[in-house]
């Protein structure tokens, strides 16, 4: 494990033990050493990120109860032999989606991203991979996330002006635009297309490697991950 990876995996170990001990522990004195373990874990991240320690305490410290992971849903829609993307406001682009809503499942949750990201309206009708976003995607997140990618049909609509996304677009394997890697990368959007192809697709569990890690401040995209 590289070695950055490795301080942040110590900061969420902390943290999670922490967060576990102060909703399930009885002694006062207990409470007062698990708030002291959260505080060196939020300190080891502003530490190594140069973020101010009040901002690390409310992205990273801001659960309560048992932790676990977050849910990302992701959508392939297809048109032809082409995948849609959406644009994001930094002008990258990555398939439709994001955090999955309390209220609604995630087949329901990306119908809903693609209508607010792309204007499309879409039935969500295969899961193509389950995967922990640790494996795939850089950089590392201070969360446990597990992206779902959902195969979709279209149904119809057209693009419109939103406050997440700036266009939307449909792309061939071998014509993609600029990715937005900590969402979507090369090989995941390729997965999809095995999936498109496939008579009978079974659902991937972390189905390829993770890609090489690199030494991106793993902060930086908190809270914009989706």
């Amino acid at each position: 494990m590289e070695q950055m990876e490795l301080w942040l995996k110590w900061a969420v170990e902390l943290q999670a033990l922490a967060q576990a001990g102060l909703q399930y522990g009885h002694d006062k004195f207990d409470f007062e050493r698990y708030e002291h373990i959260r505080d060196i874990a939020a300190q080891m991240v502003a530490h190594q990120t140069d973020l101010p320690l009040k901002k690390v305490k409310d992205l990273f410290c801001n659960e309560t109860g048992y932790q676990t992971p977050k849910l990302d849903s992701r959508a392939a829609v297809f048109q032809g032999d082409k995948i849609l993307l959406v644009q994001e406001n930094d002008g990258r682009w990555s398939l439709p989606g994001g955090w999955v809503d309390v209220d609604i499942s995630v087949g329901e949750n990306a119908v809903k991203e693609v209508k607010e990201e792309a204007g499309l309206d879409v039935t969500a009708d295969l899961v193509i991979a389950l995967q922990d976003r640790k494996k795939h995607n850089r950089p590392v997140s201070a969360y446990g996330i597990c992206k779902v990618f959902v195969l979709c049909s279209l149904l119809g609509g057209s693009f419109r002006p939103n406050l997440e996304t700036l266009d939307s677009g449909y792309f061939s394997l071998d014509e993609l635009p600029e990715l937005a890697d900590e969402k979507t990368n090369f090989e995941q959007i390729k997965m999809c297309f095995d999936a498109y192809h496939a008579d009978h697709w079974q659902t991937l569990l972390d189905g390829f490697p993770a890609p090489p890690a690199d030494s991106e401040n793993f902060f930086q995209i908190i809270g914009t991950l989706v």
